[in-house]
């Protein structure tokens, strides 16, 4: 009797030990990055207390934008590592590590370079702990007798994915508003100590899936990957940092995209340099990957252009009646039409001095008021209780926690009526109904003049609403699918694949909204999206057919 066998014979349940080892480790971590990136703009943007930077809009959804498409461009090359050397387990040991390190230098709120060092911990860490988590997941459903449990066993995994991220934005709301930014970021690197012991604890009953699948004849050696892909991108993204001007906004914009080109060419290099089933495997991963990149603009506008809104355009003044039961958890901020002094800084948060060497100031106060009516301003000395704008954040993974019961019943339903949808299907409908999600905000622009007035939350919880139902069919279908699809000695390499589709979807939504102060009717802006999705849906429907065949294929072999 093998390791592997012996081992689920002491499972209990219908799933194995493994999988809930899993889920409370990638709960923890996801509290940490939601954490993270629910409150970095908001912390960015801060002109009146707390030690925030007093960035503007553009400035502020360039740096998170980058942020989001860095961490989810490193898993291209945690997977490589983990496939071919350290293995998974270490791989996300290490990856805890780095991204527990990055998020404590960031609550040090200290100068810029100790920001951007935690920053870039940070993102090398998620390269690492994000796609091999994933992967040993996919290798622990890869029997035979438990690979009908894979889409199920991704689900409860995604359900930990969004329990973490709803827990965290609570948590942060109380400790900026009762102490500092700083103690909020801290938060995130406790989270990923938790995930660390935890999975320590549990090492056990994960540790037999750590198998790794040798290189073969054919594979290109990864000295000549960093050779022709890595050598390539950062030549690349110098050249678009340093051309004359800006294409896309932002030398870090044109730098990231110009970056990109080489990876995205080297994922079609596999699949041109692949025979047989296994390019068809390949190209399949690949079309639909390209779908997905617009469905990842819309959910990353969770992080931009969406905490905007609900921070400046969404009426967030709490009824008088809850004040005293939110006020105790940090659950509101305090906000008052007094001017404080915050110093300018540029867009590398250098600070800028007169020609005497003083540091300038300017006066800033809550962004909250720049579209208040003035009849609704509070008296002078008072101040007005709002709910916090992290909040709001919690308002996705909410939706997730209600919703899955729901669209797996539906799923199920579907099923058992003999219509089921395939996987690519649920990419295209998924699709279809994150452009959906934009529609609902892009009324929201038009049901009043935004600029003069404010408008209700249940605008933007609305559209949270809808747009889940979009990440069901696509966001934990994603993970599976690459699972299943990917050849074995690709797996994690095409994880990273699923996880660039994020980076890309990340950074093209930071580029977005870049530009919002610059659109004057925000409509436009949230339309943008919604038609793009609604013609990728139309474009990927005719193929659905043809591509879930290798689907099914795929996921019957056990290549």
């Amino acid at each position: 009797m093998n390791q592997l066998s012996g081992d689920f014979e002491k499972q209990t349940g219908k799933h194995p030990r493994g999988l809930y080892v899993l889920f409370f480790t990638e709960m923890w971590e996801r509290f940490g990055y939601y954490l993270m990136v629910g409150i970095f703009l908001l912390y960015l943007t801060d002109t009146v207390g707390h030690g925030g930077r007093g960035l503007d809009n553009a400035a502020a959804v360039g740096i998170v934008g980058t942020y989001v498409a860095l961490i989810y461009l490193t898993p291209f090359i945690g997977g490589l590592v983990a496939d071919r050397y350290l293995g998974y387990t270490k791989s996300i040991f290490l990856g805890a590590c780095l991204l527990a390190l990055g998020y404590f230098l960031i609550a040090l709120n200290g100068s810029d370079v100790v920001m951007y060092l935690g920053l870039t911990s940070a993102i090398i860490g998620n390269g690492f702990f994000k796609p091999n988590i994933s992967t040993l997941l996919g290798n622990i459903y890869n029997r035979p007798d438990l690979k009908p449990k894979k889409d199920v066993a991704y689900n409860i995994f995604y359900m930990g994915i969004n329990i973490g991220a709803f827990m965290c934005n609570f948590v942060a709301a109380f400790l900026r508003n009762h102490y500092t930014w700083g103690w909020a970021f801290s938060a995130a690197g406790f989270g990923m100590v938790v995930s660390m012991i935890w999975l320590a604890i549990g090492l056990k009953h994960v540790k037999y899936a750590d198998v790794i699948k040798p290189a073969q004849k054919g594979d290109m050696p990864i000295s000549k990957i960093f050779a022709s892909v890595f050598l390539p991108a950062i030549i690349a993204g110098l050249i678009g940092w340093f051309i004359p001007g800006n294409i896309l906004g932002s030398d870090s914009n044109d730098a990231f995209v110009f970056a990109a080109i080489p990876v995205i060419i080297f994922y079609f290099s596999l699949m041109y340099r692949a025979k047989g089933f296994e390019r068809k495997r390949i190209s399949t991963l690949l079309i639909l990957f390209g779908v997905s990149i617009i469905f990842w603009n819309i959910y990353n506008q969770n992080a931009t252009a969406l905490t905007i809104w609900a921070q400046t355009y969404t009426d967030r003044e709490a009824p008088k009646v809850v004040q005293p039961a939110l006020k105790p958890f940090g659950f509101l901020e305090t906000v008052n039409t007094k001017p404080t002094q915050i110093p300018v800084v540029d867009s590398q948060f250098r600070a800028v001095a007169d020609d005497k060497g003083k540091v300038m100031t300017k006066q800033g106060t809550d962004l909250y008021f720049q579209n208040l009516p003035k009849e609704k301003f509070p008296p002078d000395g008072q101040d007005l209780k709002l709910i916090s704008t992290e909040i709001y954040q919690s308002i996705n993974p909410f939706w997730i926690i209600v919703l899955t019961p729901i669209i797996v019943a539906f799923f199920g339903w579907m099923k058992a009526r003999g219509k089921e949808l395939s996987t690519p299907s649920k990419f295209a409908w998924g699709t279809l109904i994150a452009g959906l999600s934009s529609v609902v905000m892009v009324l929201a622009c038009l049901s009043t003049n935004i600029y003069i007035d404010k408008v209700s939350s249940w605008w933007i919880f609305t559209s949270y609403g809808v747009f889940t139902i979009s990440e069901l069919f696509v966001s934990p279908v994603g993970l599976s699918l690459t699972s299943k699809v990917a050849p074995r000695r690709f797996t994690s390499l095409m994880m990273g694949g699923w996880f660039i589709t994020t980076s890309l979807g990340g950074k093209i939504s930071g580029i977005l909204a870049g530009f919002w102060d610059k659109f004057d009717n925000k409509a436009v802006f949230f339309a943008i999206s919604a038609i793009a999705a609604i013609i990728a849906c139309f474009l990927l429907l005719p193929l659905t057919k043809k591509l879930n065949k290798v689907v099914v294929e795929a996921a019957a072999s056990d290549d």
